[in-house]
């Protein structure tokens, strides 16, 4: 797992994201669950990071545009 900050938002917990392997991990507030997103590039999260709405640019502009793979427990 990557190690994610949390945020402020009324979807997402936290999110964290490695540059070298280009994944985005988010891990979301009502299920606690944990999603990733292969090969996003760089700009989106630099632009998904600074956005004030995180949860709306997320569902504007990653989900179901990125490879997603969900873990089915939260994981410590």
């Amino acid at each position: 797992m990557l190690e994610r900050e949390h945020i402020e938002s009324s979807i997402l917990n936290s999110i964290g994201y490695d540059f070298e392997s280009k994944i985005l991990e988010i891990e979301f507030k009502k299920t606690q669950q944990i999603r990733q997103y292969h090969n996003l590039p760089k700009t989106v999260w630099q632009e998904f990071k600074n956005t004030d709405s995180k949860g709306r640019y997320f569902l504007k502009h990653i989900k179901n545009k990125y490879d997603e793979f969900r873990f089915t427990q939260k994981v410590s």
